[in-house]
């Protein structure tokens, strides 16, 4: 048999073609690559509800209504109506059990969540009462002291506060904003604040009702979490926005 030798031009053609396909199929091996790579997960967004007392600190009472109990009931609706929205959450109690005050600071930290809500609730006053730190505004450090380590997180708990009054008073609530010291709070190291529920308003429910029969009305509990979960549901987007969702 005879070989024919290939004129170099048409080697040369043939190689650059051989070529040009491979680059192809190596483009689009790795574009069906990119295309089936799973997407980054969102970051986590989570909140922190602490019931404030139990067990056998019922906080304030009376005949037939304490405040652990409240806080707890509340803090079980507002779970629920973050959980539906998206929102991972954490809490320090379940049930009607004695927590100390390091040992909720201690889950509330460990979370690692973008917001703790200290629910409180009282037969006196009206309206809801929103209470920020009273600590002096600080460099946020990696380490923090245990009893100030809110310090580094007041500027965002008084924006927090801010988010959360437009939407209780949106919802119809009279709202008062205070600072004070904490003991909770002020250890906490992200945005916190504490929220204390009283009576409605005069005007705002039945006339001749006890202020133990407003805080037991399911209507005004309903009311409170559906705000709550607005505002924080507003501050989770406010979040994603400044690039601040990871403390």
């Amino acid at each position: 048999m005879r070989w024919i030798k290939e004129p170099k031009c048409r080697a040369a053609s043939r190689t650059r073609r051989a070529g040009l396909l491979l680059a192809s199929v190596g483009a689009l091996g790795s574009a069906l690559a990119a295309a089936q790579a799973p997407a980054a997960p969102a970051a986590r967004f989570a909140v922190v509800l602490d019931a404030a007392h139990g067990g056998n600190d019922s906080g304030g009472h009376s005949s037939n209504w304490t405040e652990k109990s409240f806080t707890l009931a509340l803090s079980v609706r507002l779970r629920s109506l973050l959980a539906a929205r998206g929102i991972s959450v954490v809490t320090t109690r379940e049930s009607d059990v004695t927590l100390g005050a390091e040992r909720r600071v201690e889950i509330a930290n460990h979370a690692n969540a973008q917001v703790c809500l200290d629910l409180h609730a009282s037969l006196s006053g009206s309206g809801i009462h929103l209470f920020a730190s009273s600590l002096a505004a600080a460099v946020p450090a990696r380490f923090e002291a245990w009893r100030t380590a809110q310090a580094g997180s007041v500027t965002r708990s008084l924006a927090l506060a801010g988010v959360l009054n437009a939407a209780l008073q949106h919802a119809g609530m009279t709202v008062t904003l205070g600072r004070t010291a904490l003991p909770v709070v002020d250890s906490m190291t992200c945005p916190a604040v504490a929220v204390e529920i009283s009576p409605a308003a005069a005007g705002a429910h039945p006339s001749g009702e006890s202020a133990t029969e407003t805080l037991n009305d399911p209507g005004y509990q309903a009311r409170v979490a559906e705000a709550l979960a607005a505002a924080l549901v507003e501050w989770r987007a406010d979040e994603g926005h400044l690039g601040a969702g990871q403390p």
